[in-house]
């Protein structure tokens, strides 16, 4: 049996298909799951995709937290659900303190969609095993409020405890703290991500194939484990 991975859709989600699309293409089912639902339908991890959630005019992901499945989720994820947050999936996760942070608008207040190189750094989380620690790869941004910053000793810890994920190369395209481009929980389950992996699974439309290890990564171990 296949393993089963829940894509979230908030009102403005733009990319849950494009993650459903990357679960497939990583041969594991994707499941559709609503977030004024309470239930996640017994999946085995949890992508948040990319776009927006309603009340971002307020704080990036400050309203969705507050989501019925968000409450489940967020206990799934502390008992070791493996949940990937990307773009406004990173900020929901880290309005939900699942991750520590927060995401602001960017550096040069303008919206930045580009094809980014990155330096994978963490390659010990559900979502990063089938990388190389320090392989670069080429995933494409797209956002507005993609600046990651924390306070001096969370960015530390962060650094300190290699719960950096992922590192923006060559351009810091929204002026996150130390050029960090995800990172993780103590435990690697949670991931947030800002660049976009479900836009670089097929050489077809995408600016590589890429970002297809992200996705591979989790069903692996979910059949494995």
């Amino acid at each position: 049996m296949s393993a089963r991975v829940g894509v979230i859709t908030f009102p403005g989600s733009l990319d849950d298909r494009d993650a459903a699309r990357a679960v497939r293409l990583a041969d594991a089912e994707p499941v559709s799951l609503w977030h004024a639902e309470g239930d996640l339908l017994g999946v085995d991890a949890v992508i948040l995709p990319g776009g927006f959630s309603y009340g971002d005019y307020l704080r990036a992901g400050a309203i969705a937290r507050f989501a019925p499945l968000m409450e489940k989720l967020v206990a799934a994820a502390r008992d070791g659900l493996p949940v990937l947050g990307i773009c406004n999936g990173f900020q929901v996760l880290c309005e939900s303190h699942l991750l520590p942070g927060a995401l602001t608008q960017n550096a040069g207040l303008h919206f930045v969609c580009r094809a980014q190189r990155l330096r994978i750094e963490n390659t010990d989380t559900a979502w990063t095993t089938d990388y190389e620690e320090g392989q670069e790869v080429v995933i494409p941004v797209k956002n507005m409020d993609g600046c990651y910053v924390a306070a001096p000793e969370t960015i530390d810890e962060l650094e300190s405890s290699g719960r950096v994920v992922a590192r923006y190369l060559d351009v810091n395209p929204n002026g996150s703290l130390n050029d960090i481009a995800g990172i993780c929980n103590e435990a690697g389950n949670v991931v947030g991500l800002m660049p976009h992996p479900e836009h670089a699974v097929e050489a077809l439309t995408g600016t590589s194939t890429e970002g297809l290890g992200f996705f591979t990564s989790v069903v692996k171990k979910l059949v494995h484990s």
